[in-house]
């Protein structure tokens, strides 16, 4: 990381600093990174089935977005909330606002798919048909399947004076249909659920392949609904059908759990998942433009929604299940393969072969161990290989004869987690096991109960969090014991022990056996499964006892440092770079407002939500904000700070949001290994040169894409990255 230059000091009329105009709305800040994503899906550089992929993850976000962020704000409108956000701006009015900026993005999106993917897909042997352009023997083979396999499974719902509107499960599609009874002419409704246990998109049999010049092509078929909707008259016999017109809900899926009066929280949280599939009101409605307005009102109405809450689209509705494609066998229309390598201070060592449940081979190469008792080692995902690393770590650590325990957070993991099982062996060979299973972990609260239940039952010591708290913390702690002493060796990371997760996130992570760290940890589960008001810790910030005090000394030390060059005449100043995924939190944004007026040279790596307003002359001038939109996700957390020379390093849990520090149980560890420290500066330095995927956020509240100058090359960070891990 290059030293800051000095910035002459001013002395500027005093600025109140709260002042809403230095503020952008999170929401609008959210909507922005998802305009980023969408816009992947635009880029003409990006692979075809990428495009496909972010173009399915533009919806999938948007799904989140309203189950959770506008379901609140519409409790707050209907709650009366006048507490206005740090931009000084209402519920109703967000709402509005939301409705505003979006209704532009998902046009854009799906006359994107329609007009341009769509035809790409086709050229490259992926036709995705509406039935009416299917030929007479395609659409027998689809009558044949609809009567065999999809039939038996639908159940028409009529609405009438004695069959009341049905309950419309989240995120289900449907189809309104209309039709006629011959004998009275009356004009009846009723609705088919489009049932989620089936593909949404229905493939053709080889035979039956779109051809081009004698070739086959690679996917050819058609959307589920619109085979539901060919195939009505099997659901009405001997009614008319009118017409039939697809719509899709979204649902407020938060889930409101007492803690403080829950006498059992699993229990407690399993009640709400039930309830959540069948309760909480509608929050989006997303129609086809043909939809006549009787049917939209008759909908509009029943499900108790606002015009501001319809959406109206061209084509296709349900868009993320286009993921269903990424799939696909044609390398060539996909991002090149990338297998992450095992990091160089772990090659030497002897990874274990799993031969069966509870028989590990660990060959003639010294153990995990030993590689950690020799200096830290840092990790960085996915260009990192998890399985060579954290999970070989939990692993060796679970048949290792000299381990007497293991401890460790579990926020979310896959569903086939070997992190799971190597706990569960772990407990079966007699060791102490000690898991702290956070149930309130947003849509994966259920995938959670479930392996809390298996690591129960095998004898693991399962704790469910604090009260109040969501413990997000990413911690493992294994102990052992070594020619009559006890050693613990830690693993602290930004990313969740989920391994399939791990090879889309950038995520790193820190192995050690410091004393200091094996201590605090120690004192941080105790807190975690016990009883405990520990306010101090050696070497660790920890939310929310010291985390947020601790992030602002960090910056005030900079402000004293450019005040002190400043006074002495010095050359240099502060300087701050923090990689993370959102910053929220006001008085973290003040701080940051107080370094730059004092000359700090401040970047931020913010993938997602800012609410920071950078290059305000007076106020953040000193303040740079990038976004990095890629392969992978950006997750990792990584915070620098100059000191005077003496630079620090520091990684962790925790974003700059008020929920992470205040209501929620987080760990940042400072990095001590110089080598490592100085790896870190190198992946900051890689991503603040980035021009190929990095996003420069603009005074206004706008992104720019950075493009590289002219005849330069364009600078990929990710690809960097890759290109580091394999030297």
């Amino acid at each position: 990381m290059s030293k800051p230059k000095k910035t002459p000091a001013k002395n500027p009329a005093p600025i109140n600093l709260s002042d809403p105009q230095y503020y952008f709305n999170r929401e609008q800040s959210w909507l922005e990174f998802n305009n980023r994503v969408l816009h992947e899906a635009l880029d003409p550089r990006t692979p075809l089935l990428e495009r496909l992929k972010f173009l399915a993850i533009f919806s999938s976000n948007l799904d989140e977005y309203f189950m959770v962020r506008v379901a609140a704000l519409k409790q707050q409108v209907e709650a009366k909330v006048s507490k206005l956000t740090p931009d000084g701006s209402k519920p109703q009015e967000q709402l509005d606002a939301i409705h505003k900026r979006l209704l532009p993005m998902v046009t854009q999106q799906h006359a994107y798919f329609d007009q341009t993917l769509r035809p790409k897909l086709a050229a490259n042997g992926i036709h995705i048909f509406d039935y009416i352009d299917l030929n007479q023997e395609q659409r027998n083979y689809l009558h044949r399947y609809f009567k065999e396999q999809v039939f038996p499974v639908l159940t028409p719902l009529a609405v009438d004076p004695s069959h009341p509107f049905p309950f419309l499960s989240n995120l289900s599609l449907n189809l309104a249909v209309v039709v006629r009874d011959p004998n009275t002419q009356e004009e009846l409704f009723a609705r088919v659920k489009v049932p989620q246990v089936l593909p949404r998109f229905l493939q053709l049999p080889g035979d039956l392949q779109w051809q081009q010049k004698g070739k086959s092509s690679v996917w050819t078929g058609v959307p589920l609904e619109q085979v539901i909707a060919h195939n009505l008259e099997a659901l009405f016999p001997g009614m008319d059908i009118q017409e039939y017109h697809p719509f899709r809900i979204t649902r407020n899926a938060d889930l409101t759990v007492e803690e403080d009066e829950a006498e059992d929280l699993l229990l407690a949280i399993e009640q709400e998942l039930r309830k959540r599939r069948f309760t909480g009101s509608a929050v989006r409605l997303e129609i086809q433009a043909v939809m006549p307005p009787a049917v939209r009102d008759m909908l509009k109405d029943e499900l108790d929604l606002r015009e501001q809450d319809v959406y109206v689209v061209e084509g296709l509705l349900g868009l993320k299940d286009l993921m269903s494609f990424v799939g696909l066998p044609v390398p060539e229309l996909k991002d090149p393969p990338w297998t992450p390598v095992v990091p160089p201070r772990l090659r030497n060592s002897q990874s274990p072969i799993v031969l069966g449940k509870s028989m590990l081979d660990f060959g003639d190469g010294e153990d995990i161990f030993t590689t950690i008792r020799q200096g830290d080692v840092m990790l960085h995902h996915p260009y990192h290989s998890f399985a060579a690393t954290v999970q070989r770590f939990i692993t060796e650590a679970a048949h290792d004869r000299s381990v007497l325990a293991i401890k460790m957070t579990l926020y979310r993991t896959s569903g086939d987690s070997p992190i799971v099982s190597s706990l569960i062996e772990a407990a079966e060979n007699g060791k102490q096991v000690a898991v702290l299973v956070e149930l309130k972990a947003r849509f994966d609260e259920e995938n959670n109960i479930n392996w809390a239940r298996k690591l129960e039952q095998a004898g693991v010591h399962v704790v469910y969090g604090l009260v109040g708290l969501k413990t997000h913390t990413k911690i493992v702690m294994v102990v052992r014991r070594e020619d009559g002493f006890i050693r613990r060796y830690v693993h602290i990371g930004t990313g969740n022990y989920n391994p399939k997760t791990a090879g889309l996130y950038t995520d790193v992570g820190l192995l050690s056996c410091r004393e200091d760290l094996g201590a605090d940890l120690t004192d941080l589960f105790n807190y975690l499964t016990g009883y405990s008001r520990q306010i101090s810790y050696r070497k660790l910030l920890v939310a929310p006892v010291n985390m947020r005090d601790r992030f602002l000394a960090l910056i005030r030390r900079e402000v004293e440092f450019c005040q002190s060059n400043a006074d002495s005449g010095m050359g240099s100043c502060g300087r701050i770079v923090a990689k993370m995924n959102a910053l929220v939190d006001p008085q973290i944004i003040v701080a940051l407002y107080e370094a730059s007026q004092a000359g700090v040279k401040i970047d931020l790596i913010v993938r997602g939500i800012c609410c920071l307003r950078p290059g305000v002359e007076g106020v953040s001038e000193n303040i740079k904000v990038i976004s990095i939109i890629g392969r992978f996700l950006e997750h990792s957390r990584m915070f620098y700070f100059f000191n005077g020379g003496d630079e620090e390093v520091y990684i962790g849990s925790a974003d700059w949001m008020q929920r992470n520090l205040t209501r929620r149980v987080e760990a940042i560890v400072q990095v001590e290994d110089p080598i490592i420290v100085m790896e870190l500066q190198e992946i900051l330095g890689v991503m603040l040169a980035d021009n190929r995927q990095a996003w420069d956020l603009q005074p206004g509240g706008h992104y720019s894409q950075r493009r590289p100058p002219a005849n330069n090359p364009e600078v990929s960070s990710q690809q960097i990255l890759m290109d580091m891990a394999m030297n």
